[in-house]
């Protein structure tokens, strides 16, 4: 007899599952940042086809690992979690599995769906001041951070302990970044040049957010450069600078604060204000002139 066969690359398990096999594809699923949900079977009555502790993983591309039983009261829990799925959350089905399925077991079992979605990713390109505590903030609020620096006495986990510091040239690392609709992205870095660089690279790309530290001439001066590099108005609106809330934050710690506060309530789908639409013309929007002009 054959021993145990290796999961295959992507997770799934193409027929019934033990219960290591449902933990290894959780573990597989979550590192892949795979939405699914975890159904597990918490309480029962009478005769059921599996008993409290069985569990079943079910994709949001119908993909399965495991089983609660099979039937028609397995086809009712990939309903409900397909439908949570969409909505987030947790739910407890209680069912007959005969009134209410037709099955002939007789018995009833409630079923816990647990909705297991990646936390929120956010790139902090820069490791400066500002990211330190961002960084720190941004985790404990829930997301994956990544800091992203060229810089080795900067971009360390010793100053990063809660997030990945990636050590590379940021501008590169961002044309090579593979990203989802539902990532964040800031740039905090201490080059206007490269904040420009950075902007060009992250505008295009599937984000939630893309935030730049800066000043509102900062921000004219790089949406006409943008323009000029025939950038489309829609891609230029995503770019959020100055950023922050208003709080009147001066030190790097309260910026982050108030930065973090901005996020958060694009994250949890608040109103948050549109940046105004700079002038199409240089002329008509007069820059600082002690304002360093980059390249």
């Amino acid at each position: 007899m054959s021993g145990p066969q290796p999961l295959p690359p992507s997770g799934d398990t193409p027929g019934p599952a033990r219960d290591e096999d449902v933990w290894r594809a959780l573990v597989a699923w979550r590192l892949r940042r795979r939405p699914f949900v975890l159904a597990t079977v918490v309480a029962s009555r009478g005769y059921t086809p599996r008993k409290p502790g069985a569990r079943m993983l079910i994709a949001e591309d119908g993909a399965t690992v495991g089983t609660i039983g099979g039937g028609a009261i397995e086809r009712r829990i990939q309903e409900e979690a397909r439908a949570l799925l969409a909505r987030g959350g947790t739910a407890l089905i209680e069912t007959h599995l005969t009134r209410e399925l037709g099955m002939c077991c007789g018995g009833e079992m409630s079923v816990f769906l647990e909705c297991m979605t990646a936390a929120p990713r956010l790139f902090l390109f820069g490791a400066g001041y500002i990211a330190k505590p961002l960084a720190a903030i941004a985790a404990g609020c829930g997301f994956d951070v990544e800091v992203i620096d060229a810089r080795a006495e900067w971009a360390s986990e010793a100053r990063f302990p809660t997030s990945r510091v990636v050590l590379r040239a940021p501008e590169v690392y961002a044309r090579e970044l593979e990203t989802a609709a539902d990532d964040f992205a800031v740039i905090v870095t201490h080059d206007h040049a490269l904040d420009q660089q950075l902007v060009q690279a992250l505008l295009p790309r599937p984000l939630r957010f893309i935030g730049m530290i800066g000043s509102l001439p900062k921000y004219r001066k790089f949406v006409l450069r943008l323009r000029a590099r025939g950038f489309p108005e829609e891609q230029i609106a995503r770019l959020r600078t100055p950023l922050g809330a208003d709080i009147g934050a001066e030190t790097p710690e309260e910026i982050a604060v108030s930065v973090m506060a901005e996020i958060v309530a694009v994250r949890r789908g608040m109103p948050v204000a549109p940046r105004s639409t700079p002038p199409r013309t240089a002329a008509a929007a007069p820059l600082e002139p002690d304002e360093t002009e980059v390249p």
